[in-house]
């Protein structure tokens, strides 16, 4: 459940969390292009708490509906382009959670029952007839909370490198911490400069050193738009990333009575696959080290996919290995070969 022995990142809600506290407003003003999503879907609003509204994204489609839960400071449009794939065989939909892109950014509910919460009410305001949810990264906590509490109304699960349990990161691993100082250094990080001059080029530029392509729509939910077409200041405010997830409880699967997929990237500790980013060993010793180091954080992302099994033994947990965090991405025919197999062994929504 993590990259080919991607040795520094932890599977908690990171996302856009530190690009986005990162932004600054940039440009002279000059007239700009106007822009339009070219993802064909329709947009409303559901009001989930007093004062607070969600934004909805409807991409239509037909079969058994769909909802897609997104990462830690992702927007809904996220999934503009997975999204389309889908719409063969569902009823597909996008929540953007509380804090980000066009939903309200209210003071509280950044916890993981609030959010949970606010999910189950956009479902029950939509109407939706046991509906399959698919979440990425921490939604993994809001897929989890309203399985718990809602099991008869839903029809399914679906985990996309979703089961990381913030009580039991790798950095809070005892073993973990003890060889992480021990690493040989990392050889040149890839190349990190933005290009804001536009959101083609920002988008283009934070592909640099094999991240994800995202949506340009989703960078538009994230960073204002300047007058002249380049890219300003974050969207949400700095606290937004800090108080998402408070207060997480250890990951309970035990009441979850639906059927359940997990796909998650895997560890490898073939050290002919490290990255020229990744440490760098230069004797026996640091080789050892190194696979050490790669065993442990193994170990902890086998016992997420343990705890999965525990709570719900029929479980399908499908590794993926180097496909990364954004695996929907990176290994798009795959994931939606995986998806689609299991919504067709569904039973029929009652």
């Amino acid at each position: 459940m993590s990259t080919t022995i991607t040795w520094l990142r932890v599977r908690a809600p990171l996302a856009l969390g530190a690009l986005l506290l990162a932004a600054t407003a940039a440009g002279q003003p000059q007239a700009a292009t106007p822009w339009s999503d070219p993802s064909p879907h329709t947009v409303r609003f559901v009001d989930v708490a007093p004062g607070v509204r969600l934004e909805v994204l409807d991409w239509g489609g037909s079969g058994r509906d769909v909802v897609l839960l997104t990462g830690s400071g992702h927007t809904a449009h996220v999934y503009d382009e997975f999204a389309t794939k889908l719409k063969d065989c569902c009823h597909v939909y996008g929540v953007t959670r509380r804090g980000y892109g066009a939903s309200s950014v209210p003071e509280t509910g950044y916890d993981e029952p609030s959010l949970s919460n606010d999910v189950w009410t956009v479902i029950q305001t939509l109407g939706l007839k046991a509906p399959v949810l698919i979440g990425h990264s921490m939604a993994g906590a809001e897929l989890t909370g309203v399985g718990m509490l809602h099991s008869d109304r839903l029809g399914g699960l679906v985990y996309l490198d979703a089961l990381g349990d913030a009580t039991d990161d790798p950095p809070d691993d005892p073993t973990w911490k003890a060889l992480q100082p021990k690493l040989p250094p990392p050889g040149p990080q890839p190349d990190c400069r933005r290009d804001r001059s536009s959101f083609a080029a920002f988008r283009t530029s934070l592909a640099r050193g094999g991240r994800p392509l995202l949506p340009e729509a989703e960078l538009r939910q994230n960073f204002l738009a300047a007058e002249d077409g380049s890219v300003g200041a974050a969207r949400s405010p700095g606290w937004v990333s800090r108080a998402i997830g408070t207060g997480r409880p250890p990951r309970d699967y035990s009441r979850i009575r639906v059927p359940v997929l997990a796909i998650s990237d895997a560890v490898t500790f073939d050290l002919s696959t490290l990255k020229p980013e990744h440490p760098q060993p230069r004797n026996d010793e640091e080789r050892a080290l190194v696979l050490a180091f790669g065993k442990a954080t193994q170990a902890v992302f086998d016992r997420w996919s343990a705890n999965l099994k525990r709570g719900v033994p029929s479980a399908r947990i499908v590794e993926m290995p180097g496909a990364g965090h954004y695996l929907w991405m990176t290994r798009e025919a795959d994931v939606l070969r995986e998806v689609r197999a299991f919504l067709a062994g569904l039973p029929p929504p009652r």
